[in-house]
């Protein structure tokens, strides 16, 4: 007798998960482990979709809009639970990404709930909520030594204001559009008019903006402001604390628009740092780096490598170790075959790419990290010391001679090969062009003179209103070469003395206006006119 056996029913499991009021690093570890090993991830707002792609990038699950319907129409806690189990009900790992945290002022218990009534696993991940992130990023604690009652409320219309006739901390929600009834009813219960009050918009991202100001005046200052929502509003005398506390607003480059012209495979330290100084970056790939037309040259010197033709490598970019590195996973090589060869790195950058892939630099410029650098510390060849005279440089197509003509003056034999191309890439998005040259961005980074030479050719010069900033003195002579004003140039060329250097000029002219009482501005917001004016005077 054939016994046959059904298959089980899948098990689905559902992780109701905060993503908190914006902020992508505001993310919990559970969070993104969570979401890294997803097979769905059903949304509540667009920002997540961004948020989700760009932290998995690659290994991105299917995400799925759960906050809107085919129409458009915003979908019910109920229309929500549905989406997701749907999901579940197939056996799949679902995270539900609820704005700010999933049990505070959120669809979390009626959608969790719906899964537990279905028999579903789930579990509730915690998130920064906006009542008490918001107020964070701007600066305003919502407790103190003096002050240690607050009070959360929702401003439907139907609140008591008489209730709250103390000077407790308020934190009201949904309150944008009747802050002026909702100031009056706070006076006439016997509030100070002098009562600081902050309302802050989009809190927690680099459109953050916050009015300071008083229960008498807020109305018309959020109507001067055209603050809108999504805001949170903050009543007390805990208000009176952003004066020394806001951090946030007043990062170096908070706001600026930062143009990155640099290939994809290369911009993530650089916008990772630039984020953390406030900025937005965007990336506009201006160089593509492709193999040689003719890898007749690299085949030979990687077997002159292996045979023991050279004494040194010299490696002047992470691009010439990635190249190499490819050819030799091509030709089923690993790093046994650098025994015996002496590895020169032409910075800390290059150095690490080559640790990365299990090797130690025996030579890195201990001052200038370029090619005149390398040089001066380079030695002598020297034919009692070194039993072959011959250096390997694998590098670009576009390369200069420095190196190569430095190494043959100290008695060495240089095979110069090319390792790899790079080209222009396609042109931008035609509104992204737009931007660059009527000034919308607010700094563009350059960190070669192939940048520089590329963005020009393929979206035209930047306005004359944006930063220029300059990772080393040759990027900077081709800058001004093609009609750029240099505003800032790194101490050393290093992506982390690039952005630190750009941070410092914004820290710098921030200062400037705050202590001459002009409002902070971004350097798109100034008129072309003022910039000439600037320039004229130097």
């Amino acid at each position: 007798m054939t016994r046959t056996t059904e298959s089980p029913t899948p098990h689905g499991w559902v992780s109701f998960v905060g993503s908190g009021p914006g902020d992508p690093d505001l993310l919990t570890v559970r969070a993104v482990e969570l979401l890294r090993g997803a097979e769905v991830v059903v949304t509540e707002v667009p920002e997540q979709v961004e948020m989700v792609t760009r932290l998995l990038g690659e290994g991105c699950p299917e995400v799925v809009d759960g906050g809107f319907g085919e129409d458009g129409q915003p979908l019910t806690h109920a229309a929500r639970a549905k989406v997701v189990l749907k999901h579940a009900k197939k056996g799949l790992r679902v995270v539900r990404l609820l704005a700010g945290d999933p049990f505070t002022y959120a669809s979390g218990p009626e959608e969790a709930q719906s899964v537990a009534k279905a028999g579903i696993g789930f579990e509730i991940v915690p998130g920064v909520s906006s009542i008490s992130g918001v107020p964070a990023y701007a600066g305003i604690p919502l407790t103190t030594r003096d002050h240690r009652e607050v009070t959360v409320v929702t401003c439907d219309g139907t609140v008591d204001w008489s209730r709250y006739a103390d000077d407790r901390t308020l934190v009201l929600l949904s309150g944008v559009g009747q802050i002026g009834d909702t100031a009056r009813a706070l006076i006439a219960a016997g509030r100070s008019a002098d009562t600081p009050v902050a309302v802050t918009r989009v809190g927690t991202t680099t459109e953050q903006a916050t009015v300071s100001s008083t229960l008498e005046h807020v109305a018309e200052d959020v109507r001067a402001a055209r603050i809108a929502p999504p805001a949170i509003i903050v009543i007390g005398k805990v208000v009176g604390l952003r004066d020394t506390l806001s951090w946030f607003e007043t990062k170096p480059l908070f706001g600026w628009r930062v143009l990155v012209p640099r290939t994809k495979e290369q911009a993530g330290t650089l916008v990772s740092r630039l984020r953390g100084y406030g900025a937005v970056p965007e990336e506009v790939p201006t160089i593509s780096v492709e193999p040689p037309r003719n890898p007749q040259q690299m085949d030979k010197a990687l077997r002159g490598l292996v045979e023991g033709r050279y004494e040194w490598i010299a490696f002047t970019s992470v691009n010439a170790v990635k190249a190499v590195r490819e050819k030799f996973e091509e030709y089923g090589l690993d790093a046994r075959s650098f025994s015996g060869l002496k590895i020169a790195a032409v910075g800390e950058k290059t150095a690490q790419a080559i640790a990365a892939w299990g090797l130690r630099a025996d030579l890195v410029p201990e001052g200038e990290q370029s090619s005149i650098g390398l040089l001066e510390d380079w030695p002598e060849y020297d034919e009692d010391l070194d039993p072959i005279n011959r250096v390997f440089l694998p590098r670009a197509d576009i390369a200069t001679e420095t190196l190569a003509a430095g190494l043959v003056e100290l008695g060495w034999e240089v095979d110069d090969v090319t390792a790899y191309r790079t080209v222009r890439a396609a042109p931008p998005p035609a509104p992204t062009r737009e931007a660059i040259k009527t000034g919308k961005f607010d700094a563009v980074v350059f960190t070669s003179s192939s940048t520089v030479r590329n963005l020009v050719g393929i979206a035209g010069k930047p306005h004359a209103s944006t930063i220029i900033a300059c990772i080393g003195p040759a990027t900077a002579k081709t800058a001004e070469e093609h009609g750029l004003r240099v505003d800032v140039l790194a101490a050393k060329p290093s992506i982390e003395e690039l952005t630190d250097a750009l941070a410092d000029f914004g820290s710098a002219r921030r200062a400037a206006m705050v202590e001459q009482g002009l409002p902070v501005t971004r350097p798109s917001d100034r008129k072309p006119s003022a910039r000439r004016k600037a320039t004229s005077s130097r």
